[in-house]
């Protein structure tokens, strides 16, 4: 399950839908948004996730947040190294044939990682 997907069955839930009705009234098949939220299909459309901010009544924040997650949520990624140290590209190939060996706590402390970088520059 992506972010995305999560945070749908969420909102779902606490507006007590199924995916039967929500998808009948955004005139999409269930197929296609029972794949959203377990991950099977990557980010929406802008269009898409606009009609969902709407179905929800999402207003700024909160759909600025559902956009942010929507972000994170893509199921195929591709990191560029052209131009990085070869260290960088040790790193993509290493983290790509890897993750699927990582569990929560280790990739709880990747992103720990990560985000202490991003705070020092």
């Amino acid at each position: 399950m992506t972010p995305f997907g999560l945070k749908l069955r969420e909102l779902r839930n606490l507006k007590s839908v199924t995916q039967k009705k929500m998808a009948q009234d955004l005139n999409i098949s269930a197929a296609y948004l029972s794949a959203l939220e377990h991950g099977k299909r990557g980010v929406p459309s802008w269009q898409m996730l606009q009609r969902i901010i709407h179905y929800f009544n999402i207003i700024w924040d909160e759909a600025e947040e559902l956009v942010e997650i929507a972000g994170h949520s893509r199921t195929k990624t591709t990191i560029n190294t052209i131009g990085l140290s070869p260290k960088a590209n040790i790193l993509a190939n290493r983290f790509a044939a890897e993750i699927n060996r990582l569990d929560e706590q280790g990739l709880d402390k990747v992103l720990a990682v990560l985000d202490g970088n991003a705070a020092t520059e």
